[in-house]
């Protein structure tokens, strides 16, 4: 017997004697405890994550790692519930509730990133010298190659992001709700969102994030208008939903769009100048400072 069999056999045997299911073995008969947590019996809840909010995070959306690093195995238990939510129950929910789940598991596994890693330190020589110390940049590979289970598949934060919010859901208004856990990202909000009640959440954090001036500010005097970075890396998004009417004057289709989203939620004023004045347009430099209290 190779070695390779032996510890595989080796393996079976123990997964046996702990009544687990033959299929959390590899290939090679032993699977990575990475990024694992014990998945909650009972059908999927968010209260308990809810609750966690509450109590951590503060009405500017500026979360207390401290505190919640002390309350991690709720933070894990809730994000084991993520992964063992059977596809069958998922699927039988309507849009917005798992259009909730999934903005939900963003948030929560991002959350659990900085726990894992807090206090953040310094990563390599190109992160350590370009992001703040206490930067998520820090943290290597948090968007694309660390994993956690979601419905039984493991995914990294930009899968769910791009596979799953920007490919399967018309909303460019999850880029006001996921939390890249940045100062210059969406505030977190202190609930969990809930598919009955996603569009008033979605309209609040719309609001709270154009009114934040360094998302978008209006300088009459120079007949400019800087926003968000994010309107940079995703206005397309905004396009199908936003983008349906005339061009504004001097902006292309992706910028109109943005702006009429972001005149949506201005005062009358303010929305006047942007659907009708000629201004530059510029994107505001991305603060990516831990949102911490």
């Amino acid at each position: 017997m190779t070695r390779r069999n032996a510890i595989a056999h080796m393996a079976a045997i123990v997964c046996a004697l702990a009544a687990c299911n033959d299929n959390e073995l590899t290939a090679t008969g032993i699977e990575p405890t990475m990024n694992k947590v014990s998945a909650p019996a009972g059908p999927y809840s968010a209260a308990a994550y809810d609750t966690l909010l509450r109590e951590h995070v503060n009405g500017k959306g500026l979360v207390n790692y401290k505190a919640l690093k002390e309350d991690a195995a709720s933070l894990d238990e809730y994000v084991a519930a993520l992964g063992s939510l059977a596809q069958s129950e998922y699927g039988a929910w309507d849009k917005p509730r798992q259009l909730a789940f999934w903005i939900n598991a963003y948030n929560a596994i991002t959350l659990k990133y900085i726990v894992d890693n807090y206090p953040i330190k310094k990563g390599g020589l190109i992160a350590g010298l370009r992001f703040p110390g206490n930067s998520i940049r820090q943290i290597d590979g948090v968007w694309d190659t660390k994993t956690m289970s979601i419905i039984g598949v493991p995914r990294t934060l930009d899968a769910i992001e791009h596979e799953i919010l920007r490919a399967q859901f018309n909303e460019p208004r999850i880029h006001v709700a996921i939390v890249c856990a940045s100062i210059a990202c969406p505030p977190l909000r202190n609930e969990a969102y809930a598919g009955e009640r996603i569009e008033e959440q979605l309209a609040d954090q719309s609001r709270r994030f154009v009114l934040e001036p360094r998302n978008l500010r209006i300088d009459r005097g120079a007949n400019a208008v800087h926003i968000s970075a994010i309107f940079d890396w995703f206005g397309d998004d905004f396009v199908p939903v936003y983008g349906q009417d005339a061009l504004l004057s001097g902006h292309g289709k992706t910028m109109s769009a943005v702006l009429r989203f972001c005149a949506k939620h201005l005062t009358e004023s303010d929305a006047d100048y942007l659907l009708t004045s000629a201004y530059q347009v510029g994107y505001t430099d991305y603060d990516w400072a831990l949102n911490e209290q």
